[in-house]
C-alpha cells in the first residue's frame, strides 16, 4: 500500500489537532459512563508520547496517579475502550494517523507501571487492506477485545495504545520533531470469575520497545503488504502448571517364586503387593512392613503333590514422624490343586 503526496501534506497539517485519548469503557455492550479520572487514569491533554525512555510511555502523563473506581468485568467478557478527540463521537483521530492498536494487562499498582509487569492480551495492525486505526474510526472510537476466559480474578491495570505511524519513517532519537506517536491509556479493572491463569510475560515498555523495532521505525508511505506489530506475542491465557511432586516409591518384596523348570513357565496363582508412596514435599521416613506374598503352583514331572511355597521379606524399619502411622497387614495365601 502507498499513501499519496496529498495524504502526506494532509497528515502534516492535521498533526497538531488530530490526537486522541480515552473517554469510557463498555462491558458486553453496556456503557460504564464517563471514565476520565474516575476509572481511567487520564492525561491532562491528548498529546502523544514519542520518547521510548519516558515513564509516560506506559500509562501516559498522570499514569502514576490511581483513581477511585474500578470497572467490574468477568473473565471472558468483551470490553470496548472508547477513544475520542475533543468531544465524544467526533472524528476520534485524524485518518492520517494510521497504525496498530495494542492492549496489555498488568497487576494493579498505584504507580505508573513502568517496570516488567505487562502482558499482551490483544493486538491489531494491518490486515492487508485496513489499519486498526481506520477500523477504530469506523466503529465510532470503540476498540473491542475479550478478557481471557481463564484470567484469575483480581484487580488489574489494562493499557491500550494507539501507535500512529504517519511520522515513523524516522525515529524520535534521530529527529525529535518526528517519530512514531504513542497514545497510551490505562484503565483500572476488577476481574471476577473462577479462572486461575496469571499473566506472566513481564514485558517492560521502556526496554522492550526500541527505535530499531520494525513496527516503530516504519515508512507508512512506502510499499508494504504487512506490518510487524511491536512487543511480545499475544498471551494465550493458559495457566502455568506448577512442577509436579516427584513421588518416592518404596517397592514391596518380590512375589515369591519356586525354582524354575525347563518344562513349563511358572503359573501365577495369585499375587498381591503393598507399596507406600510419598510426594517429595512430605517426610522421607517410612516404615515398610512385610508385604502380602503369593503362593505359586507349577506343574512338574518330579512331584505328584503341589507344593505350597511362601516367602516373606524381613521388615525394613526407619523412623517415622510422630504424626505418621502406617499399618500393612501380612496375609498368607496358599492355593492347592
Amino acid at each position: 500500500m502507498r499513501f499519496t503526496g496529498a495524504a502526506i501534506v494532509s497528515a502534516l497539517a492535521a498533526g497538531a489537532n488530530a490526537h486522541a485519548t480515552m473517554f469510557s469503557v463498555w462491558v458486553n455492550g453496556v456503557d460504564q459512563g464517563d471514565g476520565r479520572n474516575v476509572y481511567i487514569r487520564s492525561p491532562p491533554n491528548n498529546n502523544p508520547v514519542k520518547d521510548l525512555a519516558s515513564p509516560n510511555l506506559v500509562c501516559n502523563v498522570n499514569g502514576g496517579t490511581a483513581v477511585n473506581r474500578f470497572v467490574s468485568a468477568a473473565a471472558g467478557d468483551t470490553l470496548s475502550f472508547e477513544w475520542y478527540h475533543n468531544s465524544r463521537g467526533d472524528d476520534i483521530i485524524d485518518a492520517s494517523h494510521q497504525g496498530p492498536i495494542i492492549t496489555y494487562i498488568a497487576p494493579f499498582t498505584t504507580t505508573n507501571g513502568a517496570s516488567a509487569v505487562w502482558t499482551k492480551i490483544a493486538e491489531e495492525g494491518y490486515d492487508g487492506a485496513s489499519w486498526a486505526v481506520a477500523k477504530l474510526i469506523a466503529n465510532k472510537g470503540k476498540k473491542d477485545f475479550t478478557l481471557p476466559s481463564t484470567l484469575a480474578p483480581g484487580k488489574y491495570l489494562i493499557r491500550q495504545e494507539i501507535i500512529a505511524l504517519h511520522e515513523a519513517d524516522t525515529t524520535f532519537d534521530t529527529n525529535p520533531a518526528r517519530g512514531a506517536q504513542f497514545y497510551p491509556s490505562c484503565v483500572q479493572v476488577e476481574v471476577t470469575g473462577s479462572g486461575s491463569a496469571v499473566p506472566d510475560q513481564e514485558f517492560d515498555f521502556n526496554t522492550g520497545y526500541t527505535y530499531a523495532d520494525a513496527g516503530i521505525h516504519f515508512n507508512l508511505y512506502g510499499a508494504y503488504s504487512s506490518y510487524p506489530i511491536p512487543g511480545p506475542e499475544v498471551w494465550t491465557g493458559k495457566t502455568s502448571s506448577p512442577a509436579a511432586s516427584t513421588p518416592v516409591v518404596l517397592p514391596s518384596s518380590s512375589v515369591a517364586t519356586t525354582p524354575t523348570s525347563t518344562a513349563a513357565p511358572a503359573e501365577l496363582a495369585t499375587s498381591a503387593t503393598s507399596t507406600a508412596v510419598l510426594t517429595s514435599s512430605t517426610s522421607s521416613s517410612i516404615l515398610a512392613s512385610p508385604t502380602t506374598f503369593a503362593t505359586l503352583r507349577r506343574p512338574t514331572t518330579a512331584q505328584t503333590q503341589p507344593a505350597a511355597v511362601t516367602t516373606a521379606k524381613p521388615a525394613v524399619t526407619a523412623s517415622l514422624p510422630a504424626s505418621c502411622n502406617l499399618h500393612v497387614r501380612t496375609r498368607t495365601v496358599t492355593v492347592f490343586e
